[in-house]
C-alpha cells in the first residue's frame, strides 16, 4: 500500500500557523513512508474564498519547504461527482428526501433547548414517503444513519473513540439547492484521492465519526486517521493573534528563517527524546504518529527565537544576504533607505560582516538593524545611548583619525594597534577610546566587534564619519 496523506486548508485567509503545522506533519509522515502528500484546496464556501487566499496559502507551503504530489485539487469543481454519490445513497436506500421546513428545524432546535438536549435533527422524513411532501419545498438528501449500536474510530493520536449511534443524527448530504455539504465533499474527495491517511487538527474529531458514517454507507474502506490536538498560547488559552496565531506569512515579515520555523513546528506536539534540532533528512527519519502528545502544544515565542537564532548562526553568510534581501520587499516602511534590493558594494560588505552580525541576532530584522552602520547615510543619526556616549567620549577621539589616516594598511589588526596606541597615549582605557569610537562609526551603543566594524566600512567611510562626528571637538 502506497502511503498518501493529504493537507485540505480552507482558502478564507492566509495559511496561519497551525495549518503550517499539519501539512507539515501531513508531507512528514508521507516522505517516512515513502508515500505522496496531497493538495486539496476546500473552497466550496464561495462568498469567503478568494483566489489572493489561495495564493497565498500555495506560497506559504512553498516558503516553509514543502511540496506536493500530483496537481492541487479544487473542491468546488467537483460538485457533481458529489451530487452523483449522493443519489447513489438515494438510490440504495441509505440516504433520503427531508423536506423539513426552515421553521420546523427551529421549533426542533427550541425544543431541544428548553430541554436540555442536544440539537438533532429529530428523523422525521426519515420513513415518510416523498408523496407526503409539502407543495413548493425543496428538499435537501440526508444520510440515514444507524441508530443502534456505536460508530468506533481508532485513532492513531486519540486512541479508540466511541460515539454511541443514538446520539448522532442524519446529517445533511447536499442542501436544497443542490450543492454538497463539507461532510460529503471530504469523504468523496479523501475516497477518490485514494487518501490512507487523514492527518488533521483535532477539532475535527466529532467530524471523523460522521464522516465514517458516511464511508460505511458507501461500503468504501475508512482512511487511518489521526487528529492532532490544537496549538495553545503560553498562557495554556486557545491560541489567539497575541499568541502568535498569524499567518505563516506574518512570520516571514518578521525575520524568521523557513527552516527554522519549520523545526520548531515539528516540535510542536511532537517529541523525539530530548533532540530540538533536526534536519529536514532527521525529522523525515523520526517522525511518526504514535509521538504525538494528546494534549495541546503550547506556543512560545522566546523558543522559537532562540531556534532562528541558532539557525542563522549555522547559515551560510551570502544565503544569510540573500534571505535578508529577499525581506526588503515585506517591510512596511523603507525606513533603512534601502530600497527592494542591495548595491552590490552593500553586499559584499554585508557578506564581509555576516560573522559578526549573526552572533548577535534572532530574526532577520534583528540582524538588518543591527547591519544599521553599514547602510546608514552620512552624517549618521545616533540613538540616545550612543549620543550619550559620544558626548560623554568625543574629547578622548581627538587625534585619532590623524592617526588612522597614516595606515597604508587597513584592516581589523591595524586599526586594533592604532587605537590601542592613542588609548595608552591619552592615559585612557581602551573601552573608553572604543565606546565613544563606536558610536562615532555606528550611531549604536552596540555593535559587532569595533575593529572589524572598521575593517568592513574601509579607510575612507570610517574617517568621514569619525570627523563628522569630532569636528569642533577640544582634546582630552
Amino acid at each position: 500500500m502506497t502511503v498518501v496523506t493529504r493537507f485540505a486548508p480552507s482558502p478564507t485567509g492566509f495559511l496561519h500557523i497551525g495549518g503550517g503545522r499539519t501539512a507539515l506533519f501531513n508531507w512528514l509522515y508521507a516522505k517516512r513512508h515513502g508515500g505522496k502528500m496531497l493538495l486539496r484546496i476546500e473552497d466550496t464556501d464561495r462568498e469567503r474564498s478568494t483566489d489572493a487566499a489561495i495564493a497565498a496559502i500555495l506560497d506559504g507551503i512553498k516558503w516553509l519547504g514543502l511540496d506536493w504530489d500530483r496537481d492541487v485539487v479544487y473542491q468546488f469543481s467537483r460538485a457533481a461527482r458529489h451530487r452523483e454519490v449522493a443519489e447513489s445513497l438515494l438510490a440504495k436506500g441509505r440516504a433520503y428526501y427531508c423536506y423539513a421546513s426552515q421553521q420546523e428545524l427551529e421549533e426542533m432546535r427550541e425544543t431541544a433547548r428548553k430541554e436540555g438536549r442536544p440539537l438533532r435533527y429529530d428523523g422525521r422524513w426519515r420513513d415518510r414517503d416523498p408523496s407526503e411532501a409539502p407543495e413548493g419545498v425543496k428538499p435537501v438528501i440526508r444520510l440515514k444513519a444507524p441508530t443502534e449500536g456505536e460508530t468506533v474510530v481508532e485513532d492513531e493520536v486519540q486512541g479508540r473513540v466511541v460515539w454511541q449511534n443514538k446520539d448522532l443524527d442524519d446529517l445533511v448530504l447536499l442542501r436544497s439547492d443542490g450543492t454538497p455539504t463539507y461532510m460529503l465533499a471530504v469523504v468523496v474527495d479523501d475516497h477518490d484521492m485514494d487518501v490512507t491517511h487523514v492527518i488533521r487538527g483535532d477539532d475535527h474529531l466529532t467530524n471523523a465519526a460522521r464522516q465514517t458514517q458516511i464511508y460505511q454507507a458507501l461500503g468504501w474502506g475508512v482512511p487511518k486517521m489521526a487528529h492532532i490536538p490544537l496549538i495553545h498560547g503560553p498562557d495554556g488559552a486557545k491560541l489567539s493573534k497575541r499568541h502568535g496565531a498569524l499567518g505563516v506569512e506574518a512570520y516571514r515579515s518578521m525575520g524568521y528563517l523557513p527552516e527554522a520555523l519549520r523545526n520548531y513546528l515539528v516540535r510542536l506536539g511532537w517529541s523525539h527524546g530530548d533532540q530540538e534540532i533536526f534536519s529536514t533528512q532527521e525529522m523525515i527519519d523520526a517522525f511518526d504518529l504514535g509521538s504525538i502528545g494528546r494534549s495541546p502544544a503550547r506556543f512560545d515565542f522566546a523558543k522559537l527565537e532562540n531556534l532562528n537564532g541558532h539557525y542563522m548562526r549555522q547559515a551560510d553568510d551570502e544565503q544569510l544576504v540573500q534571505a535578508l534581501e529577499d525581506l526588503l520587499p515585506e517591510l512596511d516602511k523603507d525606513e533603512h533607505h534601502l530600497g527592494r534590493t542591495l548595491k552590490p558594494a552593500l553586499r559584499q560588505k554585508l557578506i564581509a560582516a555576516m560573522p559578526g552580525l549573526k552572533e548577535r541576532a534572532k530574526t532577520l530584522v534583528e540582524l538588518l538593524d543591527s547591519a544599521y552602520y553599514l547602510y546608514a547615510q552620512r552624517p549618521l543619526h545616533l540613538d540616545e545611548k550612543a549620543a550619550s556616549l559620544l558626548a560623554d567620549g568625543r574629547s578622548r577621539l581627538v587625534g585619532v583619525a590623524e592617526k588612522l589616516e597614516a595606515l597604508s594598511d587597513w584592516s581589523a589588526q591595524s586599526v586594533e594597534a592604532v587605537v590601542r596606541e592613542h588609548a595608552e597615549a591619552i592615559g585612557a582605557k581602551l573601552g573608553q577610546v572604543a565606546q565613544p569610537l563606536r558610536a562615532a562609526l555606528t550611531g549604536r551603543a552596540t555593535s559587532p566587534g569595533l575593529f572589524d566594524v572598521m575593517a568592513v566600512l574601509g579607510k575612507d567611510e570610517t574617517l568621514l564619519r569619525l570627523r563628522d562626528q569630532t569636528k569642533d571637538a577640544p582634546a582630552a
